[in-house]
C-alpha cells in the first residue's frame, strides 16, 4: 500500500505566481538539497513508458481525444515560456534555458517520488506492507517537502512558498489525497464496488481531516467531518478531478498485470493525525482482504453520493443512511459491522492473534474498536485520535472564547493553518508538541523515513540504486530502473514489476558489496533477486 498527497501551495508575497511554476520550485528545491548530500550527484527522473492512465478496470480503455487532460498522466507537467516569464524573482538555472533546466519530477531516496502534478507538488510515498509504514513514509513526505520550504526560504532570490496538507482552497478547488493498494487480479471488480461502497461512505468518521464551510465552495456556514466529500458526484468511475467517483476505476497496476491490480482509492482526506492516517490505510486493507475472501457485509447504501455528504455534514454522527433492504443506519453502525466482519475472518485466520499473528491485525483492530466506541459514547473524547473532532475542538474554542459564527472568515483562516507544513505556523504540529493528538510514530522514525526506504519492497531496491548509483540512474518507475553505464551503447532497464521482490533481505547484501554501478549490474543480472 501506498498514497500521494498534493499539497495545496501559496505565495504569501507573489500572490499572482504561476502555480505550476511555484510547484516546480519544491522539486528543484529538494534536489538541489540531494546533490548537496550526493556530494554532486545527478537527480533520478521519472520514468513515464509504464504509465497507463486510460485504461478502465471494467474493460476498455478511454480514448486520448476524450479524456480531461488531467487524466493525461502519462506525460510529464510542462511549463510553459509565459510562467516562466512572469515568475517574481530569478531561477537558479545555472545559466541554462529555464525551461529546459526546470525539474518538474524526481524519484527520492526514499523510494519514493516528488513531482508537479495538476499545479500542486505531489509526495508519492514508497509500498509499505503494513498500515503503521505506511502511515510513517506518508508522513515522511511532509518532512520531504518542509526541507524545500525551508531551502526556498533561504534564497532570498525567490518568493517564500506555503505548503498545505489539505484538500480544498475553498473557493471550488479540491486537490488529492489518494491511497493504492496492491489486490489480485482475480477479484471481480464488481465485488470491489459493492464491498467498498459503504465502507467508503462511512469511513470518514475515523479519518476525516474536517473542513469550515460546506458546499464545494466553502460559502455554506458550518464545518464538516470531510474536507473532500462534497467533491464527489458519482458512485464508480475513472475521473479524479472531474465528476469524482466513490470508487476510482483507474486500472494501472504498476506491477504484473495478470496477476495483480492496483486499487486507487481518491476518498479519502490528507490527514495529518497520526492515529487516523493509520486506521484510514489499515481498515481499508482489512476490508480489502474480506472483499477478496468474499465476506465483505451484505450491505448497500440507498444513495451513495447524497449519503455520502450528509454524513460528512453531521458533527453529531446521528444522521441515519438508508440502506436498500430498508434500514436505517449510522455512519458509526456501518463501521461497526465492517468490524465485527473483520474481528470474525481474522481471528478465523489466526492474523489477529497478539502472540502468533502477523503483529499488525491485532493492535490495528483495537485501535478501531476502542475509536469507535469513544466516538459513539462522546464524539470530543476522541479529540486526541480522530483529526476532524480535534479541529473542530479547537475551532469550537476560538467561537466561544470571541463569539464568532461559523462564516467568520478567521475560521476559515483557523482552518488553513492547521495544515501549514511548518511546525512553528502549524496549528495541529502545537497541539502534538503539547500530546493533546496522540503519537504512534516517533519525530526520528518519520525523519529516517524521509531518506531511507522501507526495507520490505521493491522500494527499498529503488531507494537504494538512486542513493548508491544515481549517477547512472537515468530513469525509474514503480516498475524499473535504468541505467545508463559507461561504455555500454544501450540503457539497461532493470524490471521491478513484484513488489515483493528488491527487499532489504534478498539485495542488501548485494549493495554492500558493491560502490560501482557496473559491479553491481554484472551481479544482479547474473542470478535472479
Amino acid at each position: 500500500m501506498g498514497t500521494e498527497t498534493e499539497y495545496g501551495i501559496h505565495a504569501p508575497s507573489a500572490p499572482g505566481s504561476n502555480a505550476t511554476l511555484l510547484s516546480s520550485q519544491i522539486v528543484n528545491a529538494y534536489a538541489s538539497l540531494t546533490r548537496q548530500r550526493a556530494a554532486g550527484g545527478a537527480e533520478t527522473r521519472w520514468d513515464y513508458s509504464d504509465e497507463d492512465p486510460l485504461h478502465d478496470a471494467r474493460g476498455w480503455d478511454v480514448p486520448r481525444e476524450d479524456a480531461h487532460p488531467s487524466q493525461l498522466t502519462d506525460q510529464p507537467a510542462v511549463l510553459d515560456a509565459e510562467a516562466v516569464a512572469l515568475a517574481d524573482g530569478p531561477l537558479e538555472t545555472d545559466g541554462e534555458d529555464p525551461l529546459s533546466s526546470m525539474l518538474m519530477n524526481m524519484v527520492l531516496g526514499n523510494g519514493a517520488r516528488l513531482y508537479v502534478d495538476h499545479a500542486h507538488p505531489e509526495y508519492s510515498s514508497p509500498e509499505v506492507t503494513n498500515p503503521f509504514d505506511a502511515m510513517v513514509w506518508d508522513a515522511a513526505g511532509d518532512a520531504v517537502v518542509l526541507a524545500a520550504v525551508r531551502q526556498i526560504a533561504a534564497n532570498p532570490g525567490l518568493p517564500d512558498v506555503n505548503l498545505y496538507k489539505n484538500n480544498t482552497d475553498n473557493k471550488s478547488v479540491s486537490y488529492g489525497s489518494h491511497e493504492n493498494y496492491l489486490m489480485p487480479r482475480h477479484v471481480p471488480f464488481g465485488h470491489i464496488v459493492s464491498g467498498l461502497t459503504p465502507f467508503f461512505v462511512s469511513r470518514q468518521v475515523i479519518c476525516g481531516a474536517g473542513r469550515v464551510g460546506i458546499g464545494q465552495d466553502g460559502r455554506g456556514a458550518g464545518y464538516q467531518i470531510a474536507q473532500r466529500s462534497d467533491f464527489f458526484e458519482a458512485e464508480v468511475g475513472l475521473e479524479t478531478t472531474i465528476r469524482r467517483p466513490i470508487i476510482n476505476t483507474r486500472d494501472e497496476p504498476h506491477a504484473v498485470a495478470d496477476k495483480y491490480r492496483r486499487l486507487h482509492v481518491i476518498i479519502g482526506d490528507a490527514n495529518l493525525s497520526q492515529v487516523s492516517n493509520y486506521l484510514k490505510m489499515g481498515t481499508t486493507a482489512l476490508v480489502l482482504d474480506l472483499v477478496e475472501a468474499g465476506e465483505a457485509p451484505a450491505i448497500e447504501v440507498e444513495n451513495p453520493v447524497a449519503s455520502l455528504r450528509a454524513v460528512s455534514h453531521d458533527t453529531s454522527l446521528t444522521h441515519t443512511v438508508r440502506l436498500r433492504d430498508g434500514r436505517q443506519v449510522t455512519a458509526l453502525d456501518i463501521q461497526e459491522i465492517y468490524l465485527e466482519a473483520a474481528r470474525r475472518r481474522t481471528q478465523r485466520t489466526g492474523v489477529a492473534d497478539p502472540a502468533s499473528g502477523d503483529g499488525h491485525t491485532a493492535a490495528l483492530l483495537a485501535k478501531w474498536e476502542s475509536v469507535l466506541d469513544q466516538l459513539r459514547r462522546d464524539p470530543a473524547g476522541a479529540a486526541a485520535q480522530v483529526e476532524w473532532v480535534a479541529k473542530l475542538s479547537l475551532l469550537e474554542g476560538y467561537r466561544q472564547r470571541d463569539g464568532l459564527d461559523w462564516n467568520d472568515a478567521r475560521l476559515g483562516l483557523i482552518d488553513l493553518q492547521w495544515s501549514d507544513v511548518r511546525p512553528e505556523k502549524s496549528l495541529y504540529s502545537r497541539l502534538l508538541a503539547r500530546g493533546r493528538m496522540e503519537r504512534l510514530a516517533t519525530d526520528e522514525q518519520i525523519a529516517r523515513a524521509a531518506v531511507e526506504p522501507p526495507p520490505d519492497t521493491r522500494a527499498y531496491f529503488r531507494g537504494k540504486c538512486v542513493q548508491r548509483y544515481s549517477k547512472f540512474v537515468v530513469g525509474a518507475s514503480w516498475d524499473s530502473v535504468i541505467f545508463d553505464l559507461p561504455g555500454n551503447r544501450r540503457l539497461q532497464r532493470v524490471p521491478t514489476r513484484e513488489p515483493l521482490r528488491g527487499t532489504r533481505a534478498l539485495t542488501g547484501g548485494l549493495f554492500e558489496r558493491h560502490d560501482d554501478a557496473e559491479g553491481f549490474l554484472a551481479e544482479l543480472l547474473g542470478g535472479q533477486r
